[in-house]
Protein backbone atom coordinates (compact mmCIF):
# COMPACT_ATOMS: atom_id res chain seq x y z
CA UNK A 1 0.00 0.00 0.00
CA UNK A 2 0.82 3.34 -0.82
CA UNK A 3 0.88 6.47 2.18
CA UNK A 4 0.80 10.03 1.19
CA UNK A 5 0.38 12.82 3.43
CA UNK A 6 -1.54 15.63 2.31
CA UNK A 7 -2.46 17.59 5.23
CA UNK A 8 -3.46 17.94 8.73
CA UNK A 9 -7.04 19.11 9.95
CA UNK A 10 -8.22 19.10 13.77
CA UNK A 11 -7.72 16.10 16.04
CA UNK A 12 -10.97 14.07 16.67
CA UNK A 13 -12.81 11.06 15.91
CA UNK A 14 -14.27 9.52 12.37
CA UNK A 15 -15.11 12.11 9.59
CA UNK A 16 -17.35 12.23 6.59
CA UNK A 17 -17.10 13.15 3.01
CA UNK A 18 -19.97 14.68 1.02
CA UNK A 19 -18.80 15.89 -2.77
CA UNK A 20 -16.22 18.48 -1.64
CA UNK A 21 -17.22 19.21 1.97
CA UNK A 22 -15.08 16.91 4.93
CA UNK A 23 -16.72 16.82 8.38
CA UNK A 24 -14.93 15.86 11.32
CA UNK A 25 -16.67 14.98 14.28
CA UNK A 26 -15.19 14.91 18.16
CA UNK A 27 -16.42 12.54 20.62
CA UNK A 28 -18.71 15.62 22.54
CA UNK A 29 -20.85 16.68 19.57
CA UNK A 30 -19.01 18.90 17.99
CA UNK A 31 -17.86 19.44 14.19
CA UNK A 32 -15.18 21.28 12.35
CA UNK A 33 -16.07 21.81 8.34
CA UNK A 34 -13.29 21.68 5.67
CA UNK A 35 -13.29 22.56 2.01
CA UNK A 36 -11.29 19.49 0.33
CA UNK A 37 -10.77 21.02 -2.92
CA UNK A 38 -7.65 22.70 -0.56
CA UNK A 39 -7.09 19.08 0.41
CA UNK A 40 -3.14 19.52 -0.40
CA UNK A 41 -2.75 22.81 1.69
CA UNK A 42 -2.76 24.17 4.71
CA UNK A 43 -6.46 23.31 5.04
CA UNK A 44 -8.28 26.01 7.54
CA UNK A 45 -11.93 25.17 8.76
CA UNK A 46 -14.52 27.09 6.93
CA UNK A 47 -17.21 26.42 9.75
CA UNK A 48 -17.88 24.72 13.03
CA UNK A 49 -20.83 23.65 14.82
CA UNK A 50 -22.66 21.27 17.34
CA UNK A 51 -24.96 18.70 16.55
CA UNK A 52 -28.74 18.78 17.45
CA UNK A 53 -29.76 17.91 20.97
CA UNK A 54 -26.53 16.89 22.29
CA UNK A 55 -28.32 17.83 25.82
CA UNK A 56 -30.32 14.75 25.16
CA UNK A 57 -28.06 12.24 23.49
CA UNK A 58 -24.16 12.42 22.48
CA UNK A 59 -22.76 10.30 19.60
CA UNK A 60 -19.30 9.55 20.17
CA UNK A 61 -18.99 10.03 16.17
CA UNK A 62 -16.53 6.54 16.28
CA UNK A 63 -18.30 6.26 12.97
CA UNK A 64 -19.68 8.76 10.61
CA UNK A 65 -21.35 7.88 7.02
CA UNK A 66 -23.83 9.60 4.93
CA UNK A 67 -26.40 7.10 3.54
CA UNK A 68 -28.68 8.26 0.51
CA UNK A 69 -31.84 9.34 1.87
CA UNK A 70 -32.95 13.13 1.80
CA UNK A 71 -35.21 14.21 4.54
CA UNK A 72 -36.69 16.63 1.92
CA UNK A 73 -36.86 17.49 -1.54
CA UNK A 74 -34.11 20.00 -2.01
CA UNK A 75 -31.78 19.02 0.56
CA UNK A 76 -28.25 19.44 -0.44
CA UNK A 77 -27.02 16.60 1.93
CA UNK A 78 -28.57 13.59 2.52
CA UNK A 79 -28.88 11.95 6.38
CA UNK A 80 -26.09 11.63 8.20
CA UNK A 81 -25.74 8.52 10.63
CA UNK A 82 -23.10 8.69 13.50
CA UNK A 83 -22.63 6.28 16.30
CA UNK A 84 -23.12 6.70 20.12
CA UNK A 85 -20.65 3.69 20.82
CA UNK A 86 -19.24 3.96 24.42
CA UNK A 87 -20.31 7.57 25.40
CA UNK A 88 -22.61 6.20 28.20
CA UNK A 89 -20.48 3.55 29.22
CA UNK A 90 -20.51 4.48 32.96
CA UNK A 91 -23.59 5.41 32.73
CA UNK A 92 -26.79 3.19 34.08
CA UNK A 93 -28.58 3.64 30.82
CA UNK A 94 -25.24 2.80 28.11
CA UNK A 95 -27.84 3.68 25.30
CA UNK A 96 -26.14 0.19 23.91
CA UNK A 97 -26.20 0.05 20.04
CA UNK A 98 -27.48 3.57 19.24
CA UNK A 99 -27.29 5.41 15.57
CA UNK A 100 -28.38 9.04 15.25
CA UNK A 101 -29.31 10.01 11.96
CA UNK A 102 -29.68 14.13 11.11
CA UNK A 103 -30.77 16.53 8.66
CA UNK A 104 -27.78 18.28 7.82
CA UNK A 105 -28.48 22.03 6.67
CA UNK A 106 -26.11 24.79 5.37
CA UNK A 107 -26.52 28.46 5.21
CA UNK A 108 -23.64 29.64 3.04
CA UNK A 109 -20.64 28.92 5.29
CA UNK A 110 -23.25 28.09 8.12
CA UNK A 111 -24.12 24.68 9.23
CA UNK A 112 -26.97 23.17 11.30
CA UNK A 113 -28.20 19.89 12.54
CA UNK A 114 -31.79 18.15 13.28
CA UNK A 115 -31.98 14.97 14.78
CA UNK A 116 -34.82 13.01 13.00
CA UNK A 117 -34.01 9.35 13.64
CA UNK A 118 -33.07 7.45 16.48
CA UNK A 119 -32.02 3.40 15.13
CA UNK A 120 -31.62 0.93 17.95
CA UNK A 121 -30.39 -2.46 18.24
CA UNK A 122 -33.04 -4.30 19.95
CA UNK A 123 -30.80 -7.60 20.93
CA UNK A 124 -27.81 -6.33 21.96
CA UNK A 125 -28.09 -8.94 25.47
CA UNK A 126 -28.32 -12.00 22.97
CA UNK A 127 -25.21 -13.95 23.71
CA UNK A 128 -26.61 -16.29 20.92
CA UNK A 129 -26.03 -13.17 18.24
CA UNK A 130 -24.60 -9.43 18.75
CA UNK A 131 -22.43 -10.74 22.20
CA UNK A 132 -20.40 -13.77 22.87
CA UNK A 133 -20.83 -17.05 24.98
CA UNK A 134 -19.00 -17.91 27.60
CA UNK A 135 -16.95 -16.89 30.42
CA UNK A 136 -15.44 -14.22 28.83
CA UNK A 137 -17.24 -10.50 29.09
CA UNK A 138 -17.29 -8.59 26.01
CA UNK A 139 -15.95 -5.06 26.99
CA UNK A 140 -17.49 -3.40 23.74
CA UNK A 141 -20.48 -4.53 22.67
CA UNK A 142 -21.77 -1.15 21.47
CA UNK A 143 -21.23 -1.77 17.83
CA UNK A 144 -20.52 0.29 14.78
CA UNK A 145 -22.89 1.47 11.72
CA UNK A 146 -22.48 1.69 8.24
CA UNK A 147 -24.25 2.53 5.68
CA UNK A 148 -24.31 0.64 2.35
CA UNK A 149 -25.44 3.69 -0.36
CA UNK A 150 -25.52 1.36 -3.31
CA UNK A 151 -27.58 -1.65 -1.72
CA UNK A 152 -30.11 0.33 0.73
CA UNK A 153 -28.83 -1.42 3.88
CA UNK A 154 -27.16 -0.87 6.83
CA UNK A 155 -24.44 -2.88 8.62
CA UNK A 156 -24.05 -3.02 12.26
CA UNK A 157 -20.80 -4.40 13.40
CA UNK A 158 -19.41 -5.53 17.22
CA UNK A 159 -16.18 -7.04 18.74
CA UNK A 160 -17.28 -9.98 20.16
CA UNK A 161 -13.66 -10.54 22.83
CA UNK A 162 -14.88 -13.68 24.03
CA UNK A 163 -15.22 -14.95 20.69
CA UNK A 164 -12.37 -12.87 19.52
CA UNK A 165 -14.29 -11.88 16.05
CA UNK A 166 -16.07 -9.31 14.71
CA UNK A 167 -19.41 -9.98 14.10
CA UNK A 168 -21.09 -7.99 10.50
CA UNK A 169 -25.53 -7.72 10.74
CA UNK A 170 -27.11 -6.62 8.06
CA UNK A 171 -30.00 -5.13 7.63
CA UNK A 172 -32.66 -2.67 5.01
CA UNK A 173 -31.50 0.69 6.20
CA UNK A 174 -34.59 2.26 8.29
CA UNK A 175 -36.29 4.96 6.44
CA UNK A 176 -37.56 8.27 8.43
CA UNK A 177 -41.19 6.77 7.71
CA UNK A 178 -40.22 3.89 9.96
CA UNK A 179 -39.63 5.30 13.00
CA UNK A 180 -42.45 5.97 15.83
CA UNK A 181 -41.96 8.90 18.32
CA UNK A 182 -40.21 7.78 21.45
CA UNK A 183 -40.10 8.74 24.90
CA UNK A 184 -37.11 10.99 24.04
CA UNK A 185 -39.89 12.81 21.09
CA UNK A 186 -36.97 11.65 18.72
CA UNK A 187 -38.53 8.98 15.67
CA UNK A 188 -37.14 5.74 16.71
CA UNK A 189 -36.62 2.58 15.03
CA UNK A 190 -35.84 -0.43 16.76
CA UNK A 191 -34.19 -3.34 14.91
CA UNK A 192 -35.23 -7.20 15.73
CA UNK A 193 -33.59 -10.31 15.00
CA UNK A 194 -36.31 -10.86 12.13
CA UNK A 195 -34.86 -7.94 10.84
CA UNK A 196 -31.61 -9.28 10.02
CA UNK A 197 -30.97 -9.91 6.14
CA UNK A 198 -27.78 -11.97 6.47
CA UNK A 199 -24.87 -12.03 9.57
CA UNK A 200 -21.14 -13.41 9.25
CA UNK A 201 -18.29 -13.20 11.43
CA UNK A 202 -14.69 -12.15 10.72
CA UNK A 203 -11.26 -11.90 12.51
CA UNK A 204 -10.81 -9.60 15.57
CA UNK A 205 -11.46 -5.87 15.03
CA UNK A 206 -9.04 -4.57 17.78
CA UNK A 207 -10.96 -1.28 18.99
CA UNK A 208 -12.88 -0.51 15.83
CA UNK A 209 -13.01 3.04 14.96
CA UNK A 210 -13.78 4.44 11.59
CA UNK A 211 -15.48 2.62 8.93
CA UNK A 212 -16.95 3.41 5.40
CA UNK A 213 -18.46 1.08 2.63
CA UNK A 214 -17.48 1.35 -0.83
CA UNK A 215 -18.72 -1.11 -3.61
CA UNK A 216 -19.57 -3.58 -1.17
CA UNK A 217 -16.99 -3.35 0.77
CA UNK A 218 -16.43 -2.30 4.26
CA UNK A 219 -13.43 -0.42 5.52
CA UNK A 220 -13.00 -0.51 8.93
CA UNK A 221 -9.81 0.93 10.83
CA UNK A 222 -9.17 0.44 14.39
CA UNK A 223 -6.37 0.73 17.29
CA UNK A 224 -6.26 2.78 20.73
CA UNK A 225 -3.33 4.29 22.19
CA UNK A 226 0.52 3.03 22.19
CA UNK A 227 -0.32 -0.90 22.69
CA UNK A 228 -2.83 -1.67 20.34
CA UNK A 229 -1.58 -0.80 16.47
CA UNK A 230 -3.61 1.47 14.14
CA UNK A 231 -5.09 -0.53 11.69
CA UNK A 232 -7.17 -0.79 8.30
CA UNK A 233 -9.39 -3.82 7.60
CA UNK A 234 -11.20 -4.44 4.22
CA UNK A 235 -14.00 -6.76 4.57
CA UNK A 236 -16.20 -8.13 1.47
CA UNK A 237 -19.50 -8.04 1.92
CA UNK A 238 -20.24 -10.29 -0.63
CA UNK A 239 -18.21 -13.11 -0.07
CA UNK A 240 -18.14 -12.63 3.67
CA UNK A 241 -14.49 -12.45 4.26
CA UNK A 242 -11.48 -9.96 5.13
CA UNK A 243 -9.64 -9.45 1.67
CA UNK A 244 -6.75 -7.66 3.94
CA UNK A 245 -5.45 -6.65 7.42
CA UNK A 246 -3.01 -3.61 7.24
CA UNK A 247 -1.06 -2.49 10.16
CA UNK A 248 -0.02 1.31 9.90
CA UNK A 249 2.29 0.68 12.79
CA UNK A 250 4.74 -1.44 11.48
CA UNK A 251 4.61 1.06 8.42
CA UNK A 252 5.69 3.76 10.68
CA UNK A 253 2.60 5.38 11.40
CA UNK A 254 1.83 5.32 14.83
CA UNK A 255 -1.13 7.63 15.64
CA UNK A 256 -4.62 6.21 16.86
CA UNK A 257 -6.92 5.43 13.23
CA UNK A 258 -9.63 7.36 13.39
CA UNK A 259 -10.87 8.64 10.00
CA UNK A 260 -11.77 6.70 6.72
CA UNK A 261 -13.50 7.75 3.48
CA UNK A 262 -13.67 8.32 0.17
CA UNK A 263 -12.99 11.41 -1.87
CA UNK A 264 -14.16 10.59 -5.45
CA UNK A 265 -12.04 7.93 -5.75
CA UNK A 266 -9.23 8.43 -3.61
CA UNK A 267 -9.77 6.48 0.07
CA UNK A 268 -8.29 8.93 2.75
CA UNK A 269 -7.06 8.06 6.18
CA UNK A 270 -6.77 10.12 9.16
CA UNK A 271 -5.33 9.84 12.41
CA UNK A 272 -6.46 11.44 16.09
CA UNK A 273 -4.19 14.03 15.94
CA UNK A 274 -5.09 15.05 12.57
CA UNK A 275 -2.82 13.97 9.85
CA UNK A 276 -4.69 13.16 6.52
CA UNK A 277 -3.56 10.76 4.29
CA UNK A 278 -4.47 9.07 0.93
CA UNK A 279 -4.22 5.38 0.71
CA UNK A 280 -3.81 3.72 -2.71
CA UNK A 281 -3.46 -0.05 -2.89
Amino acid sequence: MKITKLSTIVGGQDGAIYKNYLFRFSSKGGCTVYDLTKIEENMTPISEFKLDKIDLIVPHSNSVTFGGEFFAPGDEFPLLYSNVYNNYAKTEDKRVGICCVYRLLRDGNAFSTKLVLLIKIGFTDDRSLWRSSGDVEDKRPYGNFVVDTDKDQLWAFVMRDGAMQTRYFAFDLPKLADGEIGASGIREVTLTTDMIKEYFDTPYHNYVQGAVCREGKIYSVEGFGEKIHPALRIIDTEKKCQLLHFDFFDAGYTDEAELIDFYGDRCIYGDHIGDLFELVF
